[in-house]
């Protein structure tokens, strides 16, 4: 039991991190950084309880999730792109108007 307790502070202490950058922060390349931060910290702490109850269930999870991860990067680079070549900012309070 207190083998995984460290991973569990230091996967609580990632998706905290990740929290405070995403919801303080109003450039775009740093609000999906802060998003992978937190996924990192959700599979930390997936596999050390599956650790703990002897099941690969939290590692199968957490292959998943980079899966996840991987894929909601590719998304987020080419929105980034995207949005920087109509604006030419990646301030996300230029964004909170949609027109058509």
């Amino acid at each position: 039991m207190n083998d995984i307790v460290p991973y569990v502070i230091l996967g609580a202490l990632l998706f905290a991190i990740g929290m405070v950058g995403f919801l303080s922060r109003r450039n775009l390349i740093v609000i999906f950084l802060s998003t992978e931060i937190m996924l990192q910290g959700v599979v930390i702490n997936l596999v050390a309880l599956g650790r703990l109850h002897d099941h690969v269930n939290g590692q199968v999870f957490a292959l998943f999730l980079f899966v996840i991860a991987a894929v909601e990067a590719g998304l987020a680079l080419g929105l980034v792109v995207l949005l920087y070549r109509r604006r030419d900012t990646l301030d996300a309070e230029r964004w909170t108007t949609m027109w058509g």
